[in-house]
């Protein structure tokens, strides 16, 4: 039966910065989830399964083939579609054979049925493009479904797939999970989409502790991590609680020693007992001292390994809590207006056509619609980046906006000095202060922005708008879960949760979208 088997895994980074550290895992051919934090090595470890990367030690074994799908899939200038499969040679040569100019031999090795195969397994991710279709012209969401069906041509044993649905709307999630449903190989899926990782078999999440895996999808997931987590942390209490009664029982027996070791002193001064036997209770005390003290550090030992072990049990985390103060918005003020508003970015091509909405008070709306549908141009328009062609855009408040390179961010400067300059007047402490709130403390404010990863970068701009003393009364959010890892996502879920000023968001993470309360869709068509 395929397999994967990872033993004593070692890998830094080039700075020595250790990333996966004495990794042991072993993968079957059933579809198993990979979560974990940011930064934590899941990306890493496909990218040690396929020899992209080299480990500093450890073994990795894999009975089987693989084929990787990867976060984002690079453009060359002239690749197509048919280079996803593998087959640019094989199509060419089916060309020449129906014009006429192939030999016999060429002839006779000719696949006929492979672009009626490729046909299909791109129908089956929702596409229907030729196999001759260059990839600069498809979408990210199209180029990853494409991507994904070239993988699953292959047949492999295992697909590796790192964040398989990051670029795709909600028609493009449902069919990885209806393809991932049908797949009967083994699948390591690198995900934080809830959604996805409920279709599992398996769960393995990665820690500085190592890896742990869990039958079952996300919530089985969610539930078995819940109790353990509240096992291990009574465990833990009781082993403080054991370590502390053993100390204050040593510290009564020490005490109590030195009081009857003060009253022999007192009774030897006093010279009204025989040297002989002053000296036998002196040696019988120096020896109770002494199984005294040998007992209470076998005690204290003991207990001191159980604590550790207890505490082993446990990773250190530094949880991301958001606390947002009120932004002042009454339930009847007008937030954003759109009048009959067409818009586009090239003549005669609209990509928004006479639409009208318009947001009141506190309301949590969202932007709905396929891939190129328009959804990030109609945020655009209301964050006043694009300019309308007919009708009348109207945002009479305060706002934020969120895109996906989070650009409100200058990425030259670190991050303190973005919240002092988004918010002048500002002291340095309250700066500080803000920004600590968001896990960025010390000399982790004082990071470059463009040096950030992208969950890193999300979390710095959320820290510069919503650490305000007054934050905006509208946030305007374009796909904010992209790059967050699931605790961090939580975080964020929690904090807009607790935020009292409207919000408009495009997300195709549905979960993400019950987390927060939205109220209301925007539905946009299907792209012309």
């Amino acid at each position: 039966m395929p397999a994967i088997t990872v033993s004593d895994l070692y890998w830094s980074t080039p700075d020595g910065r250790a990333v996966l550290s004495g990794l042991g895992l072993q993968l079957q051919p059933d579809r198993t989830g990979i979560v974990g934090r940011n930064g934590v090595g899941k990306s890493t470890l496909l990218r040690l399964l396929t020899g992209e990367l080299a480990p500093a030690s450890g073994h990795i074994a894999i009975d089987g083939s693989i084929a990787m799908l990867r976060q984002t899939v690079q453009v060359g200038a002239h690749e197509s579609v048919a280079d996803l499969f593998e087959a640019r040679a094989a199509l060419a040569l089916l060309r020449r054979a129906e014009a006429g100019e192939a030999t016999v031999d060429e002839i006779a090795e000719a696949d006929w049925t492979l672009e009626a195969r490729i046909d299909e397994a791109l129908a089956n991710v929702g596409l229907s493009v030729p196999a001759d279709t260059p990839l600069a012209e498809l979408s990210g969401g199209q180029r990853t479904r494409a991507a994904l069906a070239g993988a699953m041509f292959a047949a492999p044993d295992f697909l590796l797939l790192d964040e398989p649905t990051n670029n795709l709307d909600r028609e493009g999630r449902r069919a990885v999970r209806d393809l991932l449903a049908r797949w009967r190989g083994g699948a390591v899926v690198v995900s934080h989409d809830r959604e996805l990782l409920e279709e599992m078999d398996a769960i393995v999440e990665l820690t500085g502790l190592g890896a742990a895996r869990y039958g079952g999808g996300w919530s089985a997931y969610c539930e078995r991590k819940a109790i353990e987590q509240a096992a291990a942390e009574a465990e833990l209490a009781g082993a403080e609680k054991e370590l502390g009664r053993i100390r204050r029982q040593a510290q009564v027996t020490a005490e109590r020693q030195a009081r009857r070791d003060s009253s022999g002193r007192r009774k030897a001064a006093r010279g009204d007992e025989p040297a002989i036997l002053l000296g036998t209770l002196k040696r019988r005390a120096e020896e109770s001292v002494g199984a005294n003290q040998r007992l209470a550090e076998r005690q204290r030992g003991a207990a001191e390994d159980q604590l550790s072990t207890a505490r082993a049990k446990i990773e250190i985390v530094d949880p991301l809590a958001v606390g947002l103060a009120s932004t002042g918005l009454p339930a009847s003020r007008t937030v954003a207006a759109l009048d009959h508003v067409t818009a586009g970015y090239a003549p005669d091509r609209p990509v928004i056509r006479d639409v009208s909405f318009t947001i009141t008070g506190p309301e949590r709306v969202t932007i709905a619609g396929p891939n190129g549908s328009g959804k990030s141009t109609l945020l655009a328009l209301v964050a006043g980046t694009l300019l309308p062609w007919k009708g009348q855009v109207r945002v009479p408040v305060a706002f934020a906006l969120f895109d996906q390179r989070v650009g409100l961010l200058d990425p030259t400067l670190s991050i303190a000095d973005n919240f002092l300059a988004r918010h002048p007047g500002t002291t340095n402490n309250q700066c500080r202060t803000a920004l600590a709130r968001f896990r960025f403390r010390a000399d982790a404010a004082d990071r470059i922005v463009g040096t950030l990863s992208g969950g890193q970068m999300l979390r710095a701009g959320l820290a510069c708008v919503l650490g305000a003393p007054v934050p905006p009364q509208l946030l305007i959010l374009d796909e904010p879960g992209n790059h967050l890892d699931i605790d961090s996502l939580t975080a964020v879920e929690t904090g807009l949760s607790a935020y009292d000023g409207a919000l408009l968001v495009v997300s195709h993470d549905t979960a993400f979208l019950d987390a927060i309360g939205i109220t209301r869709e925007i539905a946009l068509g299907d792209p012309q």
